[in-house]
C-alpha cells in the first residue's frame, strides 16, 4: 500500500523529465538565417568566432546568442564643417553600409548593438570625414567641385570605418547648405555677372551696327565708282537715261514722254515732257 503513491508519481516525474530534456535539447541549438550573423556568449562572455548562416550548437541554460543583421543598412547622418576660407558648410549624407560578418564578435564586444554602432561610430566618423574633405577647398570649390568633395569624403570615411568592421557601400549628399552671408554673396556675384554679360552684348551689338553702316557706305561708294566708270565708257549716256527714268518711277510721278536731245556725245541726257514743250509753243 505504501508503494502505491510512489508508483503513481513515477509517470508524472517521467513526463517532467522528458519535457526538461526536450526543452534543453531545443535550447541547445540556434538557427542563423541568411543575412544574419550571431555571437555566442557563455556566462556573459562573448566567444571567438562568428556564427554564420546555418544551425549551431550552444550550451543550454548558460549561453545566449546575439544576432546581427548584416544586410545593407541605410542611415542619414548630418555633418558640419568649415572650408579652407573659413566659411560655414553643412551637409546631410545618406550612408549605405553593412556589418562585416566576420567581425561581429568584435562589434559585440566594443559597440554592442547596431544602434550603438550608428550613434557611437558612424555619426562621429562621418563628421570627422566631412571636416577633412571640406577643409581642403574653399566654399566656392565645394560647389563647383562637388564630386571631388564627395570623393575625398568617401575615402576618409572608408578608412575610418573599416577598422570597426563596417563596410561602406555607397554615400550620397542629400543636402549641402551654406551660411546666409555666402548665399547673399553668390547672389550678388550672379547679378554682377549678368549685368557684365548684358554690357558686352550691347557693345557687340553697337559694333555690329557700326560695321554694317561701314559696309553699306563702302557698297554705295563702290556702286558710285562703277557707275562713274560706266558713264565714261561708250554708251554711258544710255545708262544715265535709264537712271533718270527709274528715279521718276520710284518717286511715284507719272512717266513723262521723254525726248533726248544733244550732240553725238552728250555729257548729260536732256529729258523733258513733250506736253510741256507743246504747251509753251502754242502760247
Amino acid at each position: 500500500m505504501k508503494n502505491q503513491p510512489a508508483q503513481s508519481l513515477q509517470p508524472l516525474i517521467g513526463g517532467i523529465l522528458t519535457a526538461l530534456i526536450l526543452l534543453i535539447a531545443f535550447n541547445a541549438f540556434v538557427i542563423i538565417n541568411p543575412g544574419q550573423a550571431g555571437v555566442l556568449s557563455i556566462l556573459g562572455k562573448a566567444r571567438d568566432g562568428a556564427l554564420l548562416e546555418g544551425i549551431h550548437f550552444k550550451p543550454p541554460l548558460i549561453s545566449a546568442v546575439d544576432v546581427y543583421d548584416v544586410t545593407v543598412q541605410k542611415f542619414e547622418v548630418p555633418a558640419q564643417s568649415s572650408t579652407k576660407d573659413l566659411q560655414d558648410l553643412s551637409a546631410s549624407f545618406a550612408i549605405n553600409f553593412r556589418l562585416d560578418p566576420i567581425q561581429v564578435v568584435d562589434i559585440r564586444r566594443e559597440q554592442g548593438t547596431l544602434q550603438n554602432v550608428v550613434s557611437k561610430v558612424i555619426a562621429p566618423q562621418t563628421q570627422e570625414s566631412f571636416k577633412i574633405a571640406a577643409a581642403r577647398r574653399t566654399v566656392e570649390e565645394a560647389i563647383t567641385k562637388r564630386s571631388e568633395l564627395k570623393e575625398d569624403f568617401d575615402n576618409a570615411l572608408n578608412d575610418r570605418l573599416e577598422k570597426y568592421g563596417i563596410i561602406v557601400l555607397d554615400t550620397s549628399v542629400v543636402d549641402l547648405a551654406f551660411s546666409p552671408e555666402f548665399a547673399k554673396a553668390v547672389e550678388d556675384k550672379q547679378i554682377a555677372e549678368q549685368r557684365a554679360q548684358r554690357a558686352v552684348y550691347v557693345a557687340q551689338e553697337a559694333s555690329q551696327q557700326a560695321q554694317a553702316e561701314i559696309n553699306r557706305a563702302k557698297g554705295k561708294a563702290e556702286a558710285q565708282r562703277l557707275l562713274a566708270e560706266t558713264l565714261k565708257a561708250q554708251g554711258g549716256e544710255l545708262v544715265l537715261q535709264k537712271e533718270a527714268i527709274e528715279a521718276w518711277r520710284e518717286g511715284g510721278a507719272r512717266m513723262p514722254n521723254v525726248l533726248v536731245m544733244g550732240g553725238e556725245s552728250p555729257g548729260v541726257p536732256f529729258l523733258f515732257n513733250l506736253k510741256d514743250v507743246q504747251g509753251s509753243v502754242m502760247q
